[in-house]
């Protein structure tokens, strides 16, 4: 008798030559992001020791979301998109070149951190909704979990495992090293950003009309803001995702104090820290699109945010600095694993022709809540370090449960029009 013949698994179709390029320049501004975001706070101690003043420094990095992030996403759904990253990221980089002369001159103040923090943010506005809007057009439909889990990942390891540790000991040679190598990084991500494939680059209308398809008028404002009221499903998760960001962000705005103070790690040693919480957040983004696969959408999700609340709790709860880690590493898992889904789901429901307007209006009300959430986390940290944590981690569990039909109905959720601008560009 003849053996069976082994059934051979289906192969995973290569994401697009178009992706990788969109890829290359994520991980170039995400190296730039992530040395910023850990030298700005070690600078920030340098100026002032009060956790409301770290924490409003926190504050600000998402108040450009709240104020620019709907202009932007209309910009970008009216641009050539390469042009906006690249032009997005090279203001950026006149900024560090700024606050490095500040810092060498010895004129820098927290406000003028704050100041340059809040210009960091509006480019940033324009780059990663850049990012997220032209990840559809470069990928097939069912490629998208597994783009955005590539993206999540390398966000991950740049920040965390790269560019953080760098910061960390670049700082403790001298402050103004990190900042100009921040500068660096956004000018090279601009740069490889104008080697996005035009057609998915300039978005739904000038790709239809470069391929000789009829061209469709593109939606006003006022129907974009319609779509996302009426597809009750979208409504209701921005809902949840903005409270739950809020309380993330009220446990978070002063963890840099609550290493440095309570847990008395050196300001050498912080990046390696955050590296090794990095190490959860790093699994979660790698895992997340078999996760989705293996048990469906609606379950992962559910768990994630039920696991990134009890990982924060976890750090609020402990004295000791491993326990802490290891909790934290356990809610960035969490974090990192909803991500991908969501992303996904956003990039799936909304019509291309909108999803740059989309993106910004819901990351607008994502995070408009949060600098107020990260503050008031700064005032109640005066109290006790750890109680924000205690407080933000508790919140997020009990979201959780009370949203827990909601979650579970991702799985069946199915996009009411296609984005007919996804494919596999290169």
């Amino acid at each position: 008798m003849t053996a069976p013949a082994a059934v051979a698994k289906p192969q995973r179709t290569p994401l697009s030559p178009g992706f990788n390029r969109l890829w290359s320049s994520a991980i170039a501004s995400n190296l730039a992001d992530g040395i910023g975001r850990t030298a700005v706070p070690l600078i920030a101690t340098t100026l002032t020791r009060d956790p409301a003043l770290i924490a409003g420094l926190t504050a600000v990095t998402f108040l450009p979301w709240l104020i620019f992030g709907i202009p932007a996403g209309m910009l970008l759904d009216r641009v050539d998109r390469r042009v906006a990253m690249a032009v997005a990221n090279t203001l950026r980089f006149a900024v560090a070149a700024l606050l490095s002369v500040l810092i060498a001159t010895g004129g820098l103040t927290i406000w003028w951190l704050y100041a340059c923090v809040l210009l960091f943010g509006m480019g940033e506005t324009v780059f990663d909704n850049a990012t997220t809007t032209v990840v559809p057009s470069l990928v097939t439909r069912d490629q998208l979990d597994r783009a955005n889990g590539r993206m999540q990942s390398a966000e991950i390891v740049v920040q965390n495992f790269i560019a953080t540790p760098i910061a960390g000991f670049l700082f403790a040679v001298a402050i103004g090293l990190p900042i100009w190598l921040t500068g660096s990084g956004f000018l090279v991500a601009g740069l490889l950003a104008l080697a996005i494939p035009a057609a998915a680059a300039r978005g739904y209308s000038a790709a239809r009309s470069e391929t000789g398809e009829v061209e469709t008028p593109r939606p006003a404002f006022g129907a974009v803001v319609s779509f996302l009221i009426h597809q009750r499903f979208l409504r209701n998760m921005i809902v949840l995702t903005s409270v739950t960001a809020s309380a993330l962000a009220f446990a978070q705005g002063s963890v840099v104090l609550l290493l440095l103070q309570t847990f008395a790690v050196p300001p050498a040693a912080i990046g390696v820290v955050t590296a090794a919480v990095g190490v959860g957040a790093l699994i979660g983004a790698l895992t997340a699109s078999i996760f989705v696969e293996r048990f469906g959408r609606g379950r992962v999700m559910f768990s994630a945010v039920l696991v990134s609340g009890a990982g924060l709790l976890g750090v609020g709860v402990t004295s000791n600095v491993f326990i802490a880690i290891t909790a934290y590493a356990i809610g960035a898992f969490g974090v990192a694993v909803w991500n991908v889904p969501w992303g996904a789901l956003r990039q799936a429901i909304v019509p291309s022709d909108m999803l740059g307007r989309a993106m910004g209006i819901i990351r607008t009300i994502g995070w408009g809540l949060t600098p107020i959430a990260t503050v008031l986390g700064g005032f109640v940290a005066r109290i006790d370090l750890r109680l924000p944590f205690v407080i933000g981690g508790g919140l997020v569990v009990v979201l959780a449960l009370i949203a827990t039909r909601l979650l579970l109905s991702a799985g069946a959720q199915a996009p009411q029009h296609a984005n007919e601008t996804q494919g596999n560009a290169s």
